[in-house]
Order: C-alpha cells, then structure tokens, then sequence
C-alpha cells in the first residue's frame, strides 16, 4: 500500500508516523489523491482509542501522505511469529478488541478491507491499536458512477473474504471474515488457508471449507472454534450479524492468567485497568441499546443572517456548495441540516426545499455518512411528483445513489432489489442498448458475485458480454474489463 516514515512534530514535540500512499494508477492520478484526502477527513471523524489519530493530511510531490499517531507495541504478526499459537484469553481479549473498534467504524460507514495480523497492535499497557484504517478504503469506491473498481480487489488474500476476491467489492461482514482468519491464526500459530501462489490462496478462500481450529489445537473451547467458523463462513449472511454482536460472544472467553511476553510492560497498565473500569461502569455499555441512525437534522435551528427566509435559505445553499467544493463535507452537512429546521415553515413541497434536500442528501453521501444518506435519497425520489416526466433522470440517481449506500453498509440484498427494479425502469426508459442499463446491468452482476448468487453473476456476465461485443466489439474497453471478470469468477468458482 505504501511506505511508512517516522518522524516527529516539531511544533508540537511529538512523534508521528508519515504514510505515503503508493497508488495503483501512478502519481499523477488527481482523482485519486482527491478522493485520498477525502476519505482521510472522513477516517480522522473516527474518535476511538483503538484508533491512531489522525494528525494532518496532504500531498508532496504529488504524493498523498498522512500524518498519523505514533504507535508503538508489538504487531500480532510478530507475536505469532516469535511465540506461535496465542493464549486463548489474549486472543479473545485482542479480537474483542478488534471488534469494538470495527463497531465504531461500521457505524460511522467505514469499513477496513485489509484487517490482518499485521495490522493489529499490541501495546505495552495491553491495549489494542488497528492500524491502517480507512487508507484501503480511498482507493476502492467511486462513488459517481460504480459501486466498486473493477481490477482493485485490495487486501491480503490469506485474509480476504470471498466476496472481495469475487466482486472486489467489501462491506462490514468481510471485515468479520478478515476477524475470522486472524483469530485462526491466532489459536492455532497457522493462517486459514495458505498457497504457493495468491491465487492458489484465493481459490481457496472462495471454494474451500475451512478446518476446524480444535482440529489443530484440542484446548480451545468448543465454543469459540464454532464462532470461528461462523465468521469464516463463505456466505456472508451466515456471518454474526456485526462486530459489536461478535465482540460480545468473545467476551467470556477473556480469562487471562499469565502475561504475555512483549505485552503489559508499561506501568501505565494500572491506569487503563482503572479507566476501563470506571467507564464500563459509569456507562454499563453492555445493557445500553445502541442508538440507530437518524434521518432528522441533527442540528439545532439557528438564526440565519439575511433579509428573508427564502434568501436564507439560498445562502444556506451556497455556503453548503462551497464547503462541499472544498471536501468540507461535514460542515455542510451542519449548514444544510440548520436550513432545513428552517425551512419547516415554507413546506417540503416548495422547489427551493427539495432542492436542498437533495443537496444534503449529496452531502451526506459525500460525508461517507451511507447510513443516513440511503433513507435521505429514498425520500427525495419518493417526494418527485412525476418520476417519469422531466425529473425521471434525478429520480434514477437517487435510487442508485440509495442503492449504493445501502451496499457500502453491507446491506447487500436491499441494494440487489432495488438495482433489478431500477434496471428495468431504465431499460424501458432509455432502451435495452443505452450504455446506462448497460453499465448498471455490470453493478448488479457485480454486487451478486459478492453472495451466494455467483451462478446468477455469472450468467448475467456473459449475456452482457455478449451484448457489448454485438453492440461494439471485441476492443471495446468494458468489453474488456466484463470479459476479465467473467473469466476470474469462472475460475474462481472452478466453473
């Protein structure tokens, strides 16, 4: 992914680690170091002291970099590498862990996509740093016209979930598979599947079953080797339903009666043990229902500054706009949020108020905020009074863009419905040849090579194949790329 520097603030006094992001499409892809710097900011929200800070972000040489956090501990790589198989109630302790971090990610629309041994670290007072989050996720998601990038199936294949290898595509459940494949190794000293090559690896991962953990390793609980599997359940709706839920199952099995070499050296051990317990308590995390996501602003109505309600509002607009030019997309989320509240007077139906809440919605999506902008997307089409007249195009966006984020939180069958609906609109609307139900017709293929329906993908690939070469030939670009993933998904499957 890139190289790592150490270095230190000097304003600040302070040691830091420099990541420069090494990109797939070369140095001088601007879209890229965008959406990096983007996707940053959106990762920096992430307050978690399972989480490196975020410090700064920019660019050198046109090189992307990110000014992180210095963490210092031991990675659970070097762990298994010196010591072998882990404890039992360390690894429980480390993958809960783990777990409560990905919780709090998930919920704020970030997913890993390359969680492994390498990227957990272990520190000296026996916390535990996941490390690398969200860089993996700015080279993966263009959001204006694709669900995924095709040929940028990123990870490590001993740790990628089969959807990932398939689709390229990720969600908060193949984060759970990478959870799974590292407490394997972590119980047993060995990785889930190994290979001579990353593809022998891969076709592994999509085909094969994975062995059982008490089959290497008798003392660990039966229990635990049955939760193990579950996360490395090829289906992802087989899975535990979330890494807050698989967090909880790991908990009993957090009995530890010996330090571990390399860990719980620092004196400051005493005072984590202290603070966590003071804050389980004060907070009882464990019977506190978790609060669901929102479609109401969340910001309080404030005065705007302005000579009517209706040019407030405008300028409300504006000012939204120029922070969203500036990717400062959760401050325009707040000015949106407050013209809104405000605009509760002049009535949803008004032209100026749908138009601002098709801009917050815009904003949301662009916040990385998917849970919250995938009902904000099914409100502005079901407000078009006429959905197949002049705003029929605005109206294809919305429940694309509504699909879209349903699929980036991992609720995979709710987008699949909606795209096939959407599909078939467009093919009336626009004709079965226009290059738009075309390119949607991939998406749909695309997100079901990510479940149980490859046999479904496939077949979709190659009927779409086969229109592409009728409709433009064999050197067609997306001829291409549909030819590559029809062959690597046929391969992988062993079709």
């Amino acid at each position: 992914m890139g190289e790592v520097w150490f270095g230190r603030d000097v304003k600040l006094d302070r040691a830091v680690a420099v990541k420069f992001l090494r990109m797939p499409g070369g140095d001088d892809d601007q879209e890229l170091v965008a959406r990096f710097v983007r996707e940053s900011r959106i990762t920096a929200r992430l307050e978690h002291p399972g989480v490196p800070a975020v410090f700064d972000v920019g660019t050198d040489e046109g090189r992307p970099y990110v000014v992180l956090q210095r963490v210092r501990g031991t990675s659970v790589a070097e762990l298994i590498a010196t010591q072998g198989a882990l404890p039992v109630g360390w690894v429980a302790s480390i993958g809960a862990q783990v777990c409560a971090v990905l919780t709090a990610a998930h919920g704020a629309s970030l997913v890993h996509r390359d969680l492994k041994p390498a990227n957990v670290m272990v520190c000296a007072d026996g916390t535990v740093k996941v490390l690398d989050f969200g860089l993996a996720v700015a080279l993966d998601r263009d959001e204006q016209t694709q669900l995924t990038r095709a040929g940028q199936a990123l990870g490590t294949p001993a740790y990628m979930a089969p959807e990932q290898i398939l689709a390229g595509g990720s969600d908060p459940r193949s984060d759970l598979y990478s959870v799974g494949c590292t407490l394997y190794e972590m119980l047993t000293g060995r990785q889930v599947f190994s290979g001579d090559t990353a593809y022998l690896v891969m076709r592994k991962q999509v085909d094969e079953p994975p062995p059982s953990v008490r089959a290497h390793r008798a003392d660990v609980p039966t229990a635990l080797d049955r939760l193990v599997g579950r996360l490395l359940h090829k289906s992802p709706g087989q899975r535990p339903p979330s890494a807050e839920e698989t967090a909880r199952l790991l908990l009993p099995f957090i009995a530890v009666d010996e330090p571990l070499a390399g860990v719980l050296t620092d004196a400051r051990a005493t005072t984590i043990t202290l603070y966590s317990a003071a804050t389980a308590r004060a907070l009882d995390v464990a019977r506190r229902p978790m609060e669901t996501a929102s479609t109401q602003p969340r910001a309080e109505a404030t005065a705007f500054a302005g000579t009517s309600q209706r040019a407030r509002l405008g300028a409300a607009r504006a000012e939204a706009k120029a922070l969203s030019d500036k990717a400062r997309y959760d401050q325009a989320v707040e000015v949106i949020e407050r013209a809104l509240i405000e605009s509760q007077s002049i009535g949803e139906a008004d032209p100026e108020v749908e138009e601002l809440r098709r801009q917050h919605a815009d904003a949301l999506f662009a916040a990385g905020d998917f849970r919250r902008a995938a009902p904000a997307y099914r409100a502005v089409a079901d407000a078009i009074p006429d959905p197949d007249g002049q705003e029929m195009h605005t109206a294809f966006r919305c429940r694309f863009r509504e699909a879209t984020s349903r699929a980036l939180i991992g609720e995979t069958r709710p987008a699949l419905r909606e795209l096939v609906a959407l599909l078939a609109d467009e093919e009336q609307a626009y004709g079965l040849d226009d290059s738009r139900p075309l390119g949607l017709r991939r998406q749909i293929a695309l997100l079901e090579l990510g479940t149980e329906n490859r046999r479904q993908a496939t077949d979709r690939l190659q009927a779409l194949l086969d229109d592409l070469l009728r409709l433009r030939g064999a050197g067609d670009p997306d001829v291409v790329k549909v030819r590559d993933l029809l062959d690597g998904a046929r391969l992988t499957s062993g079709a």
